[in-house]
């Protein structure tokens, strides 16, 4: 047979191939051998006499399964906050509350024959703060706070304390009392009594909502929103109760129930130096640029915030030129250097051209906003324990900072990069427990679906390629071709690594606090980031600028004899002893030295938190 005939005769098999196969078939060789190339262009095996090979054993072949439609797995969100409800306490169930005895001035038990007079008495409380009072009362009928006709000096003191309260960035409206006046009319024992029983449970019910506010927060964070988890700190009211009832040092008392760290105090002293001094800030409105040579009704506010953000070093070489243009509402060539002065301390491109972004790093932060961000700060520090342990790390996530902490003194600080928006790293305390040398990446599953999943469908291989493994269930290693990745969505039945090396997104050491929300600290070989100010592009974990550093002041190693480690490959190690580590969030923290810094809102905490601090003010102002 020609070589002609014979081309001729395989033509038509193989056109009598295309009639009679699927639509499905891929190409030529589907067509002959049944059975599809391989994608990574590896040509099919076939046994001797012509049928495919059986796939090798750690590529196994998957069952068929419909196609899945594409998916994304979503991280947590922020809720809308509910309010505690606020109900007027049932005076009805205190024993001994007979709304048929008859009031009789002089009685020998002045507070059982005042009871009665609680009828219609309306006094909102949180159902808890109600069982503590109702509670109290029934077994320990008797005034705390009253004796005689008038409220006893423990209760001028409690007053006092109670309406300082806005010294703690709490609203002393939501603590107030009605003091019955000092002048009354002795011939009606009734209303002045009535005052006073009143009076009495007033007190009561609001010094407990104070202890508990003071003890864990007005907010209970984990309602916020699913990036908050914080441990539930329960408070005894009927203990509480107890100790109000028989305390020599009210004022002691109450102030103990405060967080005990010194960073509350000083954000404390901070608010109250914000408060007494009052917002001057300069409201510039400017919604375009201004270039010399332009006017502009607000210019003589940007030369004012010039000079307000000057040092004196500026000041010396630029002042004068601002003086003679303060009330001028035009850019003059003779302010373009001070104006290129002002945006270069202020980090900005020093090109003289003043627009809203000038105008903002210009005017910094407002008292007012300090005084906001220090609120929430104070309210922050509430849901955490009473006390920092003196051997910590503490990440807040807004600074981009990490601190080690040994007897309570700084030994360590470093930049650190956190997680995007859209990735946020949550709010949460843990403890250290391991340092692992040259790691695996384990990849989260919202990563694996979200950005590996659809190139996968696409190129089941690249896996295999970019240095992943790919294990089944039985922790078996498979190829990440041999698996059919358009058939998952969401829940996908293998877990995928990066191999450790040059390449792993942890670079050369990870410190593990095991957690639900799968956040640890670790390096990068994104070093570039570090550098920058605003510093949140992880997927939630946090990157360490200095990592052998952390590693090694956590272990209780010098560098050197990390960097050995390193050098031996892969392997972990539980450190001597759990180190807490307290992942948080603050935008006004206090520095070192004194004073206070402010971090920008990156994930818009601040606001959702003042939100729902304002729902709680108007639930408790309702029902007032």
């Amino acid at each position: 047979m020609g070589f002609t005939t014979a081309l001729l005769r395989i033509g038509a098999i193989v056109a009598a191939a295309v009639v009679a196969t699927p639509a499905s078939a891929d190409n030529l060789f589907d067509l002959l051998f049944g059975g599809p190339v391989k994608r990574n262009g590896e040509s099919p095996r076939l046994k001797r006499n012509g049928d495919p090979m059986p796939p090798a054993p750690d590529k196994p072949v998957q069952k068929a399964r419909p196609a899945a439609k594409p998916v994304k797995i979503t991280g947590p969100t922020y809720y809308t906050y509910k309010a505690d409800a606020i109900r007027p306490i049932d005076f009805a169930t205190l024993a001994g509350l007979d709304r048929n005895v008859v009031f009789a001035p002089g009685a020998a038990d002045p507070f059982a024959e005042a009871l009665p007079l609680l009828d219609g008495y309306v006094l909102p409380a949180e159902p808890e703060i109600a069982a503590a009072v109702i509670g109290w009362y029934r077994d320990h009928p008797g005034y705390l706070w009253v004796q005689g006709t008038s409220p006893t000096s423990r209760a001028g003191e409690a007053i006092r304390i109670l309406g300082e309260s806005g010294k703690w960035g709490l609203n002393a409206a939501e603590y107030a009392v009605d003091v019955p006046s000092a002048s009354f009319d002795a011939n009606d024992p009734r209303a002045r009594n009535a005052a006073l029983i009143r009076f009495e449970m007033a007190l009561s019910a609001r010094l407990l909502r104070y202890v508990r506010d003071v003890s864990v927060g007005r907010i209970d964070p984990n309602k916020l929103s699913g990036y908050h988890d914080l441990p539930v700190k329960p408070v005894n009211l009927r203990g509480v109760m107890e100790i109000l009832a028989t305390s020599h040092d009210l004022r002691a008392y109450l102030l103990s129930r405060h967080p005990q760290m010194p960073e509350y105090q000083q954000l404390a002293a901070e608010l109250e130096t914000l408060d007494d001094a009052g917002d001057d800030a300069i409201a510039v409105n400017l919604t375009n640029v201004v270039r010399p040579g332009q006017a502009n009704p607000d210019f003589p506010k940007i030369v004012e915030l010039i000079r307000r953000k000057g040092d004196s070093d500026f000041l010396a070489a630029h002042g004068a030129v601002l003086d003679a243009h303060a009330a001028s509402e035009t850019y003059d060539q003779a302010l373009v250097e001070a104006v290129k002065a002002a945006q270069k301390a202020a980090g900005l491109s020093p090109d003289g051209v003043i627009g809203p972004r000038t105008v903002q790093a210009l005017a910094g932060v407002s008292d007012g906003d300090k005084a906001a961000k220090i609120r929430v700060a104070l309210e922050e520090l509430r849901w955490m324990p009473r006390a920092f342990e003196p051997r910590r790390v503490f990440i807040n996530q807004a600074a981009f900072t990490a601190t080690y902490f040994v007897n309570g003194a700084e030994a360590l600080a470093m930049r650190v990069v956190v997680g995007k928006p859209s990735n946020q790293t949550s709010f949460f305390i843990d403890e250290i427990e391991r340092v692992e040398f040259n790691p695996y990446w384990g990849v989260p599953a919202s990563i694996l679906v979200n950005e590996m999943l659809p190139r996968l469908r696409r190129d089941p291989g690249y896996l295999d390629r970019a240095g992943y493994e790919v294990v089944d269930a039985k922790g078996k290693k498979i190829s990440s071709s041999s698996v059919n990745w358009g058939a998952y969505g969401a829940k996908i039945p293998f877990g995928v690594r990066q191999v450790p090396g040059e390449a792993n997104a942890l670079g050369e050491l990870k410190i593990l606090f095991p957690n639900k929300h799968a956040i640890y600290m670790h390096d990068t070989p994104s070093r570039d980031l570090f550098s920058r100010d605003t510093r949140a592009f992880s997927h939630g974990c946090v990157r360490l600028e200095k990592p052998r550093d952390m590693a090694a002041a956590v272990l209780g190693w010098n560098v050197d004899e990390v960097a050995a480690k390193l050098k031996k490959g892969h392997s972990g190690i539980d450190i001597p002893s759990k180190i807490p580590v307290y992942v948080a969030y603050f935008t006004a923290w206090p520095k070192a030295g004194g004073g206070v810094d402010f971090f920008a809102d990156i994930y818009q905490r601040d606001a959702h938190l003042l939100e729902s601090l304002k729902r709680v003010e108007e639930a408790r102002a309702s029902q007032g």
